[in-house]
């Protein structure tokens, strides 16, 4: 039998499990997102982690993210900001599973200045644990962004997390894109345009308003002869310049931003900051999470 321990973020549309032995990734196993599973999640669950069963239980499984919702397997409370890492610890949902210690991580909550809410699940992860992977950033203040479906823009202050906003930017794009007479439903097929489409959409952003900018995306293929993949990155750039230009009025006294998630994506966001005069950094979001979740080893599998 061999002795091994299990951690994990289980998002909307993916799970991923990575097995910890002897300090370091020994396996890795992806499973459908909780947006699939729902209430089904245990058997989800069981059915992805099957083979490593077959070796014998683990001293331990420790998750993060969706699964601790609601509409999850089980779920977990919030921890009210600001929060440092042991304050967003102590709250999470501890039980055993087939006779092994189980833990799902909490999400965290904060209120804006009128009153309004707002929540995260596993990017608070992340965030911890970039500051355990870059001590530097657990002393002053820090701005951290964590861009995809529901952009988290995250204000840290010596080690805590003390306000955040939400921006569904990627939620909208998709939305545009495939339900919307603005974006073509396809695929992109030419990177140099939709590259260029994309930095004319941040051109945009930074002359004019959202809304006076979108319907571009349509009559430029009209009546400029624009392609399709022309169209998609002038709506990606025009949605994340406006959004860098909303944002950075509510979350300020920073010098730069540290940039955490998906590379292509990161690497969107650094492009759309520096040509609003911001710089940035990225860090690696998978490192970021298995860290958060007490895995400080080399991210490999």
């Amino acid at each position: 039998m061999t002795n091994y321990s299990v951690i994990g973020d289980w998002g909307t549309t993916r799970l991923r499990l990575f097995r910890i032995e002897n300090g370091v990734i020994a396996a890795r196993r992806d499973g459908p997102g909780i947006g699939a599973v729902g209430r089904e999640a245990e058997g989800a669950f069981a059915e992805t982690i099957a083979p490593w069963l077959a070796d014998g239980m683990p001293q331990s499984i420790t998750l993060c993210g969706m699964v601790g919702a609601r509409d999850g397997w089980m779920e977990a409370p919030y921890a009210d900001c600001s929060a440092d890492v042991q304050d967003w610890r102590e709250v999470a949902v501890r039980f055993e599973w087939r006779g092994v210690p189980f833990a799902i991580m909490a999400g965290l909550a904060c209120e804006d200045a009128d009153g309004i809410p707002d929540v995260m699940r596993g990017e608070e992860t992340q965030i911890f644990g970039a500051l355990a992977r870059d001590p530097a950033l657990a002393a002053g203040r820090h701005l951290i962004v964590l861009p995809g479906t529901h952009n988290k823009w995250s204000l840290v202050e010596d080690g805590r997390i003390v306000a955040f906003r939400t921006m569904p930017t990627g939620e909208l794009f998709a939305l545009l894109r495939d339900r919307s007479t603005l974006g073509p439903k396809t695929d992109v097929t030419d990177a140099a345009e939709e590259a260029a489409g994309f930095a004319e959409g941040l051109e945009r952003a930074n002359e004019a308003g959202l809304l006076q900018s979108l319907f571009a995306a349509r009559t430029m293929r009209l009546r400029k002869g624009k392609s399709p993949d022309w169209a998609l990155g002038y709506l990606s750039g025009l949605l994340i310049g406006c959004e860098i230009a909303e944002i950075r009025t509510t979350l300020t006294g920073t010098d730069s931003v540290v940039l955490i998630g998906d590379k292509r994506l990161s690497a969107r966001y650094a492009q759309a900051l520096e040509a609003q005069g911001i710089a940035s950094h990225a860090m690696d979001g998978d490192g970021c999470a298995l860290a958060g979740l007490g895995f400080m080893g080399e991210v490999t599998a």
